[in-house]
This record gives structure tokens, C-alpha cells and sequence, in this order.
């Protein structure tokens, strides 16, 4: 009896497994800085090719799908870290302030490090996990920051020694086109640290009226035609769906070319940026976690605990100025910086993105 199946003729030769699999070139890497994200193997593979990130990162420029931490010396004499202590680091990110940290805290110490974007938190754990920190020195916890208190009574914690937050967007969102960050690329407009939590930049833009959108534009970026962008935007919109992001960077300059034709395409990109970020800021609401983890804030530190936080938004440096001197007036805390910390010459120029950062801290009483 034969054992071929029915559309096997016995002329037609078997495969044979133990042969050998064709070799496939790599795709030839396109120059020195390919232009897409997702052919910049070589950056996204620092440990293979750690000669040519670092080429990158001499060039002042961050490797495709990594993060480069801001102010990590001034932050570490900010929070005065220990060996032995507890701290929190509720930015995590790509987990470069968090390394950081964890060397300053050993032995016996212990790092929790929180983290919204379910995309990027379990990679930088697995990062962190594989450079040798278990748990009993690191704990990863995806939330939100505005839910540290709840995080630190899960841990049967009452406070910590130190806390540390980077409200900045990591290099490795803006950068990923899928993420929807960027005009740079043709991509689904979307916005969201969270990318399970609606609703995207695409479904807020089709709900908000233009009254809201205006002041969104205004208090969130700054935008100095504001009334003129949300106001035509919202014309555009009830002809055609605004979904992706390159096709709302370029409603946004024809807007402003049809007003004033002769505009300067830089100023112009300049209103698209602030578009961008206005938006991002009201799809995650951004200022109302801000405010409800600045209010949550000294009931999560231990008397005499440190707490340094990172902005890179007026709105964002002025509601952290304000509650850390009003909780020096009120005996909260019993000091924080007068004058705001700012990167060094020598780190704005190796990272321009360091430039707009912005160092506050202050001591729990």
C-alpha cells in the first residue's frame, strides 16, 4: 500500500529536510542614515552593531527605536539616592534614568518603575531584566503615574525615599511611525501613550467642537493662530475625515498659506509641531494627570524624600513650579530649586532634544 498522499506522484521528488536552507542577503543598508524607521536595522540592534550607534549618537542624534536619558547628573544629585533605599521612577521609558538609578541604590535597595505604554514597558523590563536586575531590585509596573499611590499600597508601601518623573515622550514613540507622533511619515493618526485607550488624535479631532479645539491650540502649544487653524480645520473636516498624519500637517499649511501665501515654510512647520503636540496633549490629557499626581505627590514620599521632575512644556514647568512653592509655603516641602535646572552646553549639543528640558525638585518635610 502505498503511503504518498493522493497528489503525490511516485515520480515527484520528497523534500528533504536535512538540506540545506539558501543563504538570503540582508537588505543592503541604505547609506549612512536610511530615512525609514523600519530600515535602520543596524540601530535597532545596538549589540550587533555598537560601533555604528555609536556613530549615531556622536552625530548628536538618537539611534531609531532607543532613548537617550536627560540630565542624568543632575537628577542623581537631586535625588540624593542611597544604597538601601526605595525609589520610583514613573516614567520609565526605555529605561536609561532607570540603570541609572539602580546603581546608585544597591545594595539592598529597590527600584519600581511604572509605565503606561504597553507597547514599550515590557521591552525596557526585558532590557533591564537581561542587564542582571531581578526582582528583588526592580519591579515593573505597568500604570499610569496620576496612579501611584495605589501602586505603592499593592507594594504595602506607605512611601518611598525618592521619586523621579520625565514628562517627555521617549525618542522611541515619536520616532515610530506606527505610533502616529510624527508628520514625517504617512501614518494613522493616533497620539496615544496608550494606544488601548480611546480615543486616538483621529477621534478626537472629529468630536471636538471648535471652540475646545481653539483652547486646546492656545493652552497646550501656544499656537498664535489658533482661532484661524481650528476654525478652518473644522471646514476641512466636514468635507473629508482627517486620519492620517501627513494628510493633517498639510491641511494645517494650506490653512495658513491660503491666509497668508508668502509665509515662511519654517514658522509654518513650527504651527504643525505645535498642532501635533496641542493634540497629543489633549488625547492623553496630559495636564489633568499631571495635576492629580502633583496633588497625590507628598503622600507618596517618606519625610525627607526627594522628588525631580523632568518637563518639556511651559504649561507642564508651570504647574510643577507652582505646587512646589506653595508646598514650601505650606510646610509640605521643606525646599525646592528657585532657580529651574537646565542640560548643560555640552549635552544640548551632543542631544538637541535635551534642549526645551526643564529640572525641578523639591524635599518632602
Amino acid at each position: 500500500m502505498s503511503h504518498l498522499p493522493d497528489n503525490h506522484s511516485p515520480d515527484t521528488p520528497t523534500p528533504d529536510s536535512s538540506a540545506p536552507v539558501p543563504h538570503r542577503r540582508r537588505p543592503r543598508y541604505a547609506g549612512k542614515n536610511p530615512r525609514r524607521f523600519e530600515d535602520k536595522y543596524k540601530e535597532h540592534d545596538p549589540r550587533r552593531y555598537a560601533a555604528d550607534v555609536a556613530k549615531v549618537i556622536a552625530a548628536g542624534k538618537t539611534p531609531a527605536g532607543s532613548h537617550r536619558p536627560i540630565m542624568v547628573t543632575e537628577i542623581l544629585a537631586a535625588l540624593a539616592l542611597q544604597p538601601g533605599e526605595v525609589a520610583v521612577d514613573c516614567t520609565l521609558g526605555y529605561g536609561g534614568h532607570a540603570r541609572e538609578l539602580l546603581t546608585m541604590l544597591i545594595p539592598g535597595g529597590r527600584l519600581i518603575g511604572l509605565d503606561v505604554d504597553p507597547i514599550e514597558h515590557p521591552k525596557t523590563t526585558a532590557r533591564l531584566r537581561e542587564a542582571g536586575w531581578g526582582e528583588e531590585s526592580f519591579t515593573a509596573v505597568r500604570s499610569n503615574f496620576a496612579g501611584l499611590p495605589k501602586v505603592l499600597g499593592s507594594l504595602g508601601l506607605n512611601g518611598v525615599d525618592a521619586i523621579l518623573a520625565d514628562l517627555g515622550v521617549s525618542s522611541m514613540q515619536l520616532d515610530d511611525p506606527t505610533r502616529g507622533f510624527t508628520f514625517k511619515t504617512d501614518s494613522p493618526l493616533d497620539l496615544r501613550l496608550n494606544p488601548s485607550k480611546p480615543p486616538s488624535a483621529a477621534e478626537w479631532l472629529a468630536q471636538v467642537t471648535v471652540e475646545d479645539f481653539a483652547t486646546a491650540l492656545q493652552d497646550n502649544a501656544d499656537e498664535p493662530y489658533a482661532e484661524l487653524i481650528a476654525s478652518d480645520l473644522n471646514a476641512s473636516r466636514q468635507r473629508q475625515p482627517i486620519t492620517r498624519t501627513l494628510q493633517l500637517a498639510e491641511t494645517i499649511r494650506q490653512i495658513l498659506y491660503r491666509h497668508a501665501p508668502r509665509r515662511d515654510p519654517a514658522l509654518v512647520d513650527d504651527s504643525v509641531r505645535r498642532v501635533f503636540q496641542a493634540i497629543r496633549i489633549a488625547v492623553n490629557d496630559e495636564f489633568g494627570v499631571l495635576d492629580m499626581f502633583l496633588r497625590q505627590l507628598p503622600h507618596c514620599l517618606k519625610s525627607g524624600g526627594r522628588v525631580a521632575i523632568l518637563t518639556f512644556h511651559s504649561g507642564e514647568d508651570r504647574r510643577v513650579k507652582h505646587a512646589f512653592r506653595e508646598g514650601v509655603r505650606a510646610g509640605i516641602y521643606s525646599v525646592t530649586n528657585e532657580e529651574v535646572g537646565r542640560a548643560s552646553p555640552e549635552e544640548r549639543r551632543a542631544n538637541p532634544r535635551s534642549t526645551s528640558a526643564k529640572l525641578r525638585w523639591a524635599v518632602r518635610t
